[in-house]
């Protein structure tokens, strides 16, 4: 399964792009700003889109990019996504004010894009994938996911502060890499607890959380481009001094677009 980073960035700025994910060019999970560097082909072959949550840095090109296609495509864009996130962009962005309703163009029979409504726990196959609904805990519905292929499994967390129940959930698989987000420096920790995001600190005491048996990449995403070498200066020096106890180094990274894994 091979994952290319569109975009990993908290908001825009010069080679900044909003978090967006390709796998294997057929699954989209986000539609952030990091979609406009697909070719129009590239965007033709995305069928389904895994959406974390309504919020604008997640799915700023998912109507621009439906339309830029539409017209080259033979069945409808199926996106993913909790009730809540599929109500909000019916109304405020699919409601022909902002946008036009492509749920209802051409046709309401033949519509250019469908949305499918998941619930948190939920398993299903996408062609040769498993995609499972994971947890996130966010100012609005909101989800991570865990999609497999083989023996191993790409994990990431989505918008989310701390998060008991998706630690408990992902303890049990068997993560080939774990992309997780930290949106703020440690000295907006204040304001990333309000916003229901991490900071290095909040970031240092879930990752304990990671059961002692289980070593995988931690890929670090959704950092404010104003302040991405801060928090991961941050996050390199308590890494350094090993909150974690005795014996406990993680493997942590920094994430850019354009990257591309191998799970």
């Amino acid at each position: 399964m091979k994952v290319r980073v569109l975009g990993c960035s908290g908001a825009i700025a010069k080679e900044c792009k909003t978090t967006s994910f390709l796998i294997d060019g057929q699954i989209l999970v986000d539609a952030g700003t990091g979609v406009g560097d697909l070719t129009l082909e590239e965007m033709c072959g995305i069928g389904h889109v895994l959406l974390s949550h309504s919020h604008l840095d997640h799915i700023a090109a998912l109507p621009l990019m439906v339309d830029s296609v539409a017209a080259m495509r033979r069945e409808p864009l199926r996106v993913y996504a909790l009730p809540g996130t599929i109500t909000a962009l019916k109304t405020h962005i699919f409601n022909n004010v902002i946008w036009p309703d492509f749920t209802r163009i051409p046709t309401p029979q033949a519509p250019f894009i469908t949305f499918h409504e998941i619930s948190i726990g939920q398993t299903f196959q996408l062609f040769d994938k498993y995609v499972e609904v994971l947890p996130a805990v966010h100012t609005v519905p909101a989800v991570g996911y865990a999609i497999t292929a083989g023996t191993g499994c790409w994990v990431y967390s989505g918008d989310t502060e701390r998060n008991p129940a998706f630690w408990r959930r992902i303890n049990q698989l068997n993560v080939a890499m774990l992309v997780i987000e930290t949106a703020f420096s440690n000295r907006e920790k204040d304001l990333a607890r309000r916003s229901l995001h991490l900071s290095p600190t909040v970031l240092a005491s879930e990752l304990d959380c990671i059961a002692p048996n289980k070593k995988y990449p931690i890929c670090i995403t959704h950092t404010k481009p104003a302040e991405t070498e801060l928090i991961m200066a941050e996050i390199q020096r308590f890494d350094q001094t090993q909150p974690f106890g005795p014996n406990v180094v993680h493997d942590i990274r920094r994430m850019f677009a354009g990257q591309e894994y191998e799970i």
